[in-house]
């Protein structure tokens, strides 16, 4: 069987650039087809009706929606649209965790990722090229640190339970530093260290910009507070780099490409042909 995904993007997180990529790496899967469908970085509540009721013109066996706060309005009525005719799995940032009793109820998988952080959003500060570091930065984070091998396994598990022509159990996780690290299997305790610090930090970066966005009302102020928020990404990104370079030195860094029908297989030598576990 052939499993069709299918993604709305609505802003933009950290998660949502790459996520439909980290199911087929080398693009030769042949179990799944996926389709993204994006409003940009719009997502008011006409854009997530426009491009839900595009996506389900490829009738997906289930949907994933990322977006920016999922509490907000844009992706509440995407999801209302969408849980109508799909299982539905939310991918989101910290904010989102107020509706987790909500997904539940409804039967709506979520991935909620904390050190997804916002960027500082103010004119004074970000131009696209501040925005394009910031991300840049944060996906580094994001890659290193364990959250896109969530992100990606529990996706995969929903996609094997449709080959096995079974309900699937969508994932219902708040991704913690120590998830996260736990996921990428570093070999290094030191590695490891390094890592955690760099989730924290790039977690932390949310209190800043969110007081220098909607708290602070001194443009100078905020302004600093913005740009304090990305120089802490930027070391995040650092520390998680500084972490994989320690894996690589011990010849120890964990890959798991995808097989052609979609087995997670691993490695850990990078001369060594990569197998299935077990």
């Amino acid at each position: 069987m052939v499993v069709k995904v299918g993604f709305v993007k609505l802003g933009n997180i950290g998660c949502a650039p790459l996520i439909d990529l980290l199911l087929d790496e080398r693009a030769e899967r042949e179990d799944i087809v996926v389709r993204v469908i994006g409003s940009g970085a719009k997502m008011g509540p006409e854009d997530a009706e426009e491009v839900s009721k595009k996506i389900l013109e490829f009738n997906p066996d289930f949907v994933v929606i990322t977006s920016p706060n999922a509490a907000l309005p844009g992706p509440t009525k995407a999801r209302e649209i969408l849980a109508q005719s799909v299982p539905v799995i939310v991918v989101s940032d910290l904010p989102a965790k107020k509706i987790v009793p909500d997904l539940e109820e409804k039967g709506i998988g979520y991935i909620i990722v904390e050190a997804d952080a916002m960027l500082g959003a103010r004119r004074e500060f970000l131009d696209p090229i501040e925005m394009a570091l910031f991300n840049a930065d944060l996906i580094k984070v994001l890659s290193i640190t364990g959250v896109y091998n969530i992100l990606f396994e529990s996706i995969d598990k929903v996609i094997e339970a449709f080959k096995e022509g079974k309900k699937p159990e969508l994932p219902q996780i708040i991704v913690k530093g120590k998830k996260a690290i736990k996921a990428a299997g570093f070999s290094n305790p030191y590695a490891a260290s390094k890592a955690l610090a760099s989730f924290e930090i790039a977690k932390n970066v949310a209190d800043v910009t969110v007081t220098a966005c909607f708290k602070e009302k001194d443009w100078e102020k905020y302004t600093l507070l913005c740009s304090a928020a990305h120089e802490m990404m930027a070391q995040a990104a650092k520390l998680a780099s500084e972490a994989r370079e320690i894996e690589k030195n011990a010849d120890k860094v964990l890959r798991k490409p995808h097989y052609d029908d979609g087995t997670i297989l691993t490695k850990r030598a990078l001369i060594e042909k990569p197998s299935k576990p077990g």
